[in-house]
Order: structure tokens, then sequence, then C-alpha cells
């Protein structure tokens, strides 16, 4: 015990040195998690930790990240996406796994390990894309929309690899695969309409009964027992249990508690798909790369160019300018991090060989290197590609989702409420987030869009990305927790504008000195209100009431206060 304890110590100890580095050069911390493996691993001289339950612990980061994507992308939200998204989405990953494919067969590969090839070879870094057109600029950009929802969505297109490949392990004829793999679809089919059923039946009134409580303990609770429950169900039908994983986050993001669930899992996630990628580093070999290289690099090359040409070829022939195309291609060119889970699975199945494995994974290394340079310099490139250095129209293609601008309610109660009324008849967008799921029920029953969660939630916050948000209102009642809200918001997203209700003048203050626009003492308020009624009733022209009542906020209330004061 103590062994493992000094190991796991020396593993942690690396791993925060490593990926604080990483993050501080901006370098995705994928990567960093790889390195970590690299140097903790078999192949290279020093320190080597072997812990026997490590592996298993490491699958389950693959689970919660198929749990994550799965809370993204709900039946209704995927029906939506059916169109030019989905239908991009695909056809890269379909033609590039084909194309890939067949080009490694005629070089010589087995069909099975051909097609595992393509099907890692199609994936892209969504991690990088996202983090890389951030860092840019791009993000909103048309390119950075298009391209990063092609990635993300190449996620639920690897879903099916997921209940595919183990099947190509078996050395069977090609009737009896061509049989097991329809068995494994109807064993795929079969565990959709479980998860499917239990979740449109029991997960959303469990949930109800467990936010009853507002116990975040208990609540992560639930979270992992649901998508380890769905994963288990999957393993036993002799699938994946990443495949359950996924499965259970669709049901759960179909519901008011989609945000919250995704907080809560995000710790979990974060460091056991660490760990993950901790287990694929310790599986690169230096010495065998010092031999394989060219033909790695060449791989490399292999996924660059294909993505690049497959994907500016489906966008252009969608309608979408040259221009706008190449830079989408490049965007989306890069090797992706959910390669190593394809990989690692054909590996324990027996799909590929080592030797293939170590140049699979080096090309897809390498490829992420250099795509992060492609898709700094997109616009350069695809400039030179296309002969022009003139943008395309700035308006985004049909299927995309709208431009950032929906309004973030902290708080569902009477303020929030008649906040959300006022939106809702200005026929402005908005999210509200509230712990009550009474007050949630409610509001969702009234038609606005309210979610249980704690705003003052930093897990929260990250997964309702506030930064693309027009406006923050926080009127939670709470002044220690509106006023954490606050600071936390004004440092994840400084350029948002944020409102907020306060108690007092006090609370006002401290509202404001947080970072809060706006923060209107109640109090003083309804004074106020009632004092600007009663001089419209005493004839008192309206705009000389609004102008008063502007004078006295202009001057932070201090004349009322002050007349407060001397009675």
């Amino acid at each position: 015990m103590m062994e493992h304890l000094v190991q796991i110590i020396l593993l942690l100890g690396v791993a925060v040195t490593v990926v604080v580095t990483f993050q501080r050069l901006r370098i995705p911390t994928s990567l960093g998690y790889l390195l970590v493996g690299l140097i903790l691993g078999p192949h290279t001289i020093g320190p080597t930790i072997y812990v026997p339950e490590f592996k298993a612990l490491a699958e389950f980061g693959v689970v919660f990240l198929l749990f994550t994507i799965g809370l993204n992308y709900s039946l209704p939200q995927l029906h939506a996406l059916r169109h030019q998204v989905l239908g991009l989405g695909t056809g890269q990953v379909a033609f590039t796994t084909v194309i890939v494919g067949v080009i490694v067969w005629l070089a010589g590969l087995p069909a099975a390990a051909a097609f595992v090839i393509g099907a890692v070879f199609a994936q892209s870094s969504t991690t990088l894309i996202g983090r890389q057109l951030t860092e840019q600029g791009e993000e909103n950009s048309r390119h950075g929309r298009m391209g990063l929802a092609i990635s993300v969505f190449q996620d639920v297109t690897a879903v099916p690899f997921l209940v595919v490949i183990p099947v190509l392990g078996m050395a069977v004829g090609a009737s009896v695969l061509a049989g097991a793999l329809g068995w494994a679809l109807a064993k795929a089919v079969l565990a959709f309409a479980l998860v499917f059923v239990v979740g449109h039946w029991l997960l959303r009134p469990l949930f109800h009964l467990i936010a009853a409580h507002r116990s975040a303990e208990v609540f992560t609770l639930a979270v992992l027992l649901v998508a380890l429950l769905a994963a288990w169900t999957t393993n036993s039908l002799g699938l994946s249990l990443a495949f359950g994983g996924f499965l259970a986050g669709m049901m759960l993001g179909d519901t008011e508690f989609r945000h919250q669930v995704e907080s809560s899992i995000r710790p979990f996630r974060d460091v056991l798909l660490g760990l993950f990628f901790v287990g694929i580093g310790m599986l690169i070999e230096p010495a065998v790369i010092y031999h394989i290289w060219p033909q790695a690099l060449l791989g490399a090359l292999l996924i660059l160019a294909s993505k690049t040409l497959i994907v500016a070829a489906l966008v252009r022939k969608s309608g979408i300018d040259a221009l706008t195309a190449w830079r989408i291609g490049l965007v989306v060119s890069v090797g992706g991090e959910f390669g190593f889970a394809l990989l690692a699975i054909a590996i324990d199945t027996s799909v590929i060989d080592a030797r293939l494995g170590q140049i699979a994974l080096a090309a897809v290394l390498f490829s992420m290197v250099a795509g992060s340079f492609l898709i700094r310099f997109n616009h350069a490139i695809a400039a030179r590609l296309f002969g022009s250095r003139h943008d395309a129209a700035p308006e985004a293609p049909a299927g995309l989702p709208e431009a950032p601008g929906q309004v973030i309610i902290g708080g569902y109660g009477r303020v929030g409420h008649a906040i959300a009324v006022l939106l809702q008849m200005s026929k402005v967008p908005f999210i509200a987030f509230d712990i009550d799921p009474k007050r949630v029920a409610q509001g969702r029953a009234a038609g606005h869009q309210v979610v249980y969660g704690d705003i003052s939630d930093p897990e929260l916050l990250a997964a309702a990305q506030p930064q693309q948000a027009a406006l923050i209102l926080i009127t939670i009642d709470h002044a220690e927790t509106a006023l954490r809200t606050v600071s936390l918001l004004r440092s994840l997203c400084p350029q948002v504008p944020i409102i907020t209700r306060a108690r007092d003048l006090k609370a006002s203050s401290q509202l404001l000195e947080a970072g809060a626009l706006h923060a209107y003492p109640e109090a003083i308020e309804s004074s106020l209100r009632l004092g600007a009624i009663a001089l419209q009733m005493l004839r008192v022209p309206t705009q000389d009431v609004d102008r008063i009542l502007q004078g006295v906020r202009d001057w932070n209330y201090q004349p009322v206060v002050e007349e407060k004061l001397d009675r």
C-alpha cells in the first residue's frame, strides 16, 4: 500500500508540474498528460509507476467524457442539428474513414486495421481547436463556429466506432464477422432503448427528488450512480463502457438539470481523463519512434491533408464561399484526443499490433503539433490557396446556433420571475438558474427556460459559458452568495455587464466594488418608486420626476440616505 502511495504522489507531483507549465505556455493540457505518461512510463529512463487499478480508473475518464458529450447532444438537439452541421460532420467522418482506410489498405494493412486507422485519423481535437480559436479571437467567426461545430459533432459520430471496433478483434470469417457486427448493433439499439425508457420515466423524477434535499453531495453521488449504472448496462451487453456513458448523458441532457449535472461531473471527468492520457503516454516508446518517424510523419501529413481537402470540398458543396471553406478545412484538419481512445480500444482488442499502434499514436501527436500552426495561420494559408485576401460575407450559415446574446438570470424567485416575464414579452432569449426544483418546475411550466443549478458554483458557470452572454442579472436574495457570484463572474467574463439586486446601500456598495455595473438596493428603490408615484399624482411633470430619481441614483442614493440619518 505504501509503495502505491509513493507512486501516486510521484504521479500527482509530475502531473501538476507539467500541466501548470503547459497552461502557462498555452499548450493543450492533454499533450501535457501524454508527456507525464511518457516520463513515468516503462519506456524511458527514470522512475516508473505501476498501480494495478490505474488502467481501470483511466477508462472511466473516457466514460465521463462521453457522458459530458451526451449532455450537449440530447435527442432534441440532434434533431435541431440534422441539416448542415449533421450532414457535414457525418460526411467528414465517413469520407475520411473510407478514404484513409483504402489508402492504408492498399499500402498493405489488413482491412480491419485499415478501418481503425481511418476512424482514428477522422477525429479532431475539439479542445485544441476551441482554445486556439479563442486565443486568436476567432471563436465567433463564421469559419470558427462552423469548424468547432463539426469537430464537436465528430465526437458523436465516433460513438458507433465504440461498438464496431471491439468486434473487429474477433479472428473469424467474413460471414461470422458480419453477423457479430449485426448482433453488436442490435445490442446497441437495445441498450439505447433501455436507457431511453429508464431516463424518460425515472431520471427526471429521481433528480427532482434529490434536488429537493438541496445537497450537492447527494446530487453528485446520484450523477455518478446514473453514469456508472448506464456504463455497466452496456458493458453487460458486450458493448463498451463509454457507450453507456454517452447514452446516460443524452437522457440527462434533455432535462432541466443538465448544467448542474455537467458541473458535478466535470472534476471527475477532468481528473480521470487526465489519467487516461497519462496511460496513453505510457504506451509511447521513444526508441521505436526513432525507427518509425518517417511512417508517422507520412501519417500526420495524411491526417492534415485528407481532412483539409474533404472538409473544404463538403463545405464548398454546401454553398459556402471557397475562402471560408478552406479556412474551415484547416481548422478541422488537426488530429484529436478521441482518436487516442479509439486507438487504445483497438490495441486492447488486438485489432492492430503494437508497432502499428505506435505509428498511429505518433502520427496523431505530430498532426496536433502541426495542426495548431495551421489553425493559427488559417487565413493566410487559405488566402494563398484561394488566391484572395478578402474575407467572405459575414452572415452565418443555416443550421448553426445564433450569435451569442442571451441573458443569464441567477435566481428565479420573485424578482427573477418578473424579469423573465419582461424578457419573454420582449422576445429576448434568456436562461435562468435556481436551486429550488419547485421554482424550476413552475418556470418551465410557464414556458421559461429555467434550469436547476447553483449560479455561484464555478463549475456550473464554466458549463453555462457566461462569457457568451449579452447581460447577466443576479437576483438571488442571499447577500454573500450574490457577492461571491459577482466576483467569480468578473474574473470569468470581465466584458459582460452584470446587474444585481441588493438589500441595502451597504450590500450595493460591496457588489459594485466586486464588479457589478449596477446594484439596486431594494429598500431605497421601493421608497423612490413610491415617492415618484406621489409626485406624479401631485402633477409634477414625468420628465422632472425621472430627472430627480436619476439624480438620486447618480449620487449613490446619498440625498435620501442622509435625510434618513438626520431623522
